[in-house]
């Protein structure tokens, strides 16, 4: 392997650990709202319940869909190495 792709997958590592990071902190924001439900939602009003389901249910689609799948590629290719036999 040449410098330039070491270094590559060197910024891929340290770039995986940056979403790691930010995986990290959606969760956190997500844990942070209210779980919605009939009750609930009545005893705080269906406004704020739907704000409340509104941003969890986009973190969770965004962690699943997007941070989650850009984390196992970049590290897939953090990690990769050609085969020997060249």
């Amino acid at each position: 392997m040449t410098e330039a792709e070491t270094a590559a997958q060197e910024a891929l590592r340290h770039i995986v650990k940056d979403l790691e990071a930010i995986r990290f902190r959606l969760w956190g924001v997500h844990s942070t709202l209210p779980v919605p439900a009939r009750e609930t939602a009545m005893l705080v009003g269906e406004e704020d319940m739907d704000v409340a389901l509104e941003v969890r249910t986009v973190i969770e689609c965004v962690i699943n869909d997007w941070i989650s799948s850009a984390i196992r590629d970049l590290q897939a290719a953090a990690e990769y190495r050609p085969d020997s036999e060249e």
